[in-house]
């Protein structure tokens, strides 16, 4: 049967017309929420990308790889490693807060940026307002590393004699101005009473190669980026921060062994999205997540790394890192740290 369009009276064509266009809105909305909340649930549908930091190569790379491994084991699809260094992390940080807030952009950062607020004068993002932490994803204790060609101290006791003996002799390279390294460095500095110059490097993979060759002296690094080197006798290390051995390194003594119980410092690894993903996306990101700390592969990497996977609720993270801002911002000033 045809409908002859001429012969239905005006008045009834409009009232028609908009039965039909409230049905087809009524029906986009239906199926746009359906695949939103597919999309949600079933999330990842397609690939994601992580924002890394820093160049490859450095402590932030040697987690977000084999992370990135394990999540395509797990999930089907490719977390791609976008690398985006400079100014200390702050560069990748600030693409990484413009994103999408889909669950499509990732960031992964770290301790380093809990420390810019309070070293750069003025950043175009907030680490705690543009940002919406996910999940703690390793845990690792600071080391100092020498070259061993360099420095001929064999331990802590004859590094600190040489060094007091010789202000200014040796340089400490770190991932850039404002990162743990810096800070590692200006804090040890403060509570030995010593000084080293410091050059900072565009990220930690740039400063561990110029180590390994020669051309600075030591540096306050992660366990996780180190530790190859350290096992193939390429560097040297002196001492690994805190309270405790240690278990991938068990003859590298502890700060509190050679007399600094304070040097506290650790390296450590967060994932965040970027301010308005939705809550339903956060929540299957972080049940990843959990998933992936638990697999066995993972367990093993991280545990050659000297690291522990987070094992913090989202809340739990989102408090640390405000915490972690204000700890900083006292280390800072205390030291008197400067960007250079």
């Amino acid at each position: 049967m045809t409908v002859d369009h001429q012969t239905i009276p005006p008045a009834a064509l409009r009232r028609r017309g908009v039965l039909r266009a409230a049905g087809a809105a009524g029906l986009a909305l239906a199926s746009g929420g359906h695949a939103w909340a597919q999309g949600a649930a079933g999330w990842p549908t397609k690939l994601v990308t992580l924002v890394v930091p820093f160049p490859a190569g450095g402590g932030t790379d040697a987690f977000a790889r084999p992370l990135a491994a394990q999540f395509a084991k797990s999930t089907g699809k490719t977390l791609v490693i976008d690398n985006r260094g400079g100014a200390g992390g702050t560069v990748g940080a600030s693409f990484a807060a413009k994103a999408q807030p889909d669950g499509y952009t990732l960031f992964m950062g770290g301790v380093h940026h809990v420390i810019a607020p309070s070293m750069y004068p003025k950043l175009d993002y907030d680490i705690e307002k543009d940002f919406i932490p996910l999940a703690l994803l390793a845990n690792v204790p600071q080391v100092l590393v020498v070259n061993p060609k360099t420095v001929k101290a064999t331990n802590m006791t004859e590094f600190l004699a040489f060094v007091r003996a010789n202000p200014a002799k040796l340089n400490y390279a770190s991932a850039g101005s404002g990162t743990s390294h810096h800070l590692a460095g200006e804090l040890f500095k403060l509570q030995t009473n010593t000084f080293i110059t410091h050059i900072p490097y565009r990220g930690a993979g740039p400063a561990l190669q110029d180590l390994i060759a020669g051309n600075v002296d030591m540096l306050f690094d992660g366990l996780g980026s180190s530790a190859s080197h350290i096992k193939g006798g390429r560097i040297k290390a002196l001492m690994v921060s805190g309270n405790k051995r240690n278990p991938a390194f068990p003859d590298v003594p502890c700060a509190a062994e050679v007399g600094l119980p304070d040097y506290t410092v650790t390296t450590w690894y967060g994932l965040w999205a970027p301010k308005g993903t939705p809550a339903d996306v956060q929540a299957r990101i972080v049940e990843e997540v959990r998933k992936l700390g638990a697999a066995e592969e993972l367990k093993t990497v991280w545990a050659s790394n000297g690291a522990d996977f987070g094992g913090m609720t989202q809340q739990q993270f989102s408090a640390m890192v405000s915490s972690e801002v204000k700890r900083w911002a006292q280390v800072v000033k205390a030291s008197g740290a400067k960007l250079e």
